[in-house]
């Protein structure tokens, strides 16, 4: 269906310059996220915040513009791509808000007195990093070709990063073995649950190319060959 609906987008000039922002949008996304890791292990993140910000108005306007470009295409060919607009107006929703969350990210890192060390944690925080930068290397290729296959193999990764995050946070919430200050242990608390709910943003943009409308957001009815 995604691939029919796809052909239909690209066809109409409107919608065609709105997937294209789209694409934008998750690209700046993708910069701003890796821009919110600096900040918060590197020094001196207030330079990095007003980055951020300057970013995510850009965010906040492609949102504006493409709504506006969805909403002037279904008045003009009514319910011809119907399908393809409510998909774009819903997955924009969760594109603009991983913007919001590092805007929160770097908010955490500008507060912290001093630079953040995870101790025995660094490992297991960077590798949830490394399960976001993945997605994010390959999300814009999955909604460019309608790749169910791929784009399943990438929600397979928001399962395993989910249950790393809520292991992480148990263990700062318990602080049992470790030795972290307790704003550090706040601060990492927080910076996890943000990155919890940035991969589950982005799950909901790759279920647009394996579901229907109506289960945007939901678990996949298929599954991968190895379940």
């Amino acid at each position: 269906m995604w691939r029919e609906l796809k052909g239909l987008w690209n066809s109409d000039n409107l919608l065609s310059e709105a997937w294209d922002q789209t694409y934008e949008m998750i690209e700046i996304d993708r910069e701003m996220f890796l821009d919110g890791i600096e900040a918060l292990w590197e020094e001196n993140p207030e330079k990095i915040e007003q980055a951020i910000a300057k970013k995510d108005k850009v965010i906040n306007q492609h949102e504006r513009e493409i709504r506006k470009k969805a909403l002037t295409h279904l008045s003009v060919s009514g319910t011809a791509n119907l399908g393809a607009g409510l998909i774009l107006s819903t997955i924009i929703v969760d594109i603009e808000r991983i913007g919001d969350n590092v805007k929160d990210i770097v908010a955490l890192a500008v507060m912290h007195p001093h630079k953040v060390d995870a101790g025995v944690l660094t490992k297991d925080i960077q590798k949830v990093e490394a399960g976001i930068k993945e997605v994010f290397g390959h999300i814009n290729e999955c909604l460019a070709n309608g790749d169910e296959a791929r784009a399943l193999e990438l929600y397979q990764n928001y399962k395993q990063i989910n249950a790393e995050c809520r292991s992480i946070v148990e263990r700062l919430v318990s602080g049992e073995g470790l030795d972290l200050p307790a704003n550090t242990s706040a601060t990492l608390a927080l910076y996890v649950r943000y990155l919890k709910r940035i991969n589950a943003h982005l799950r909901t943009v790759l279920s647009s190319v394996i579901n229907p409308y109506d289960r945007i957001g939901y678990k996949p009815k298929i599954t991968t060959p190895e379940g």
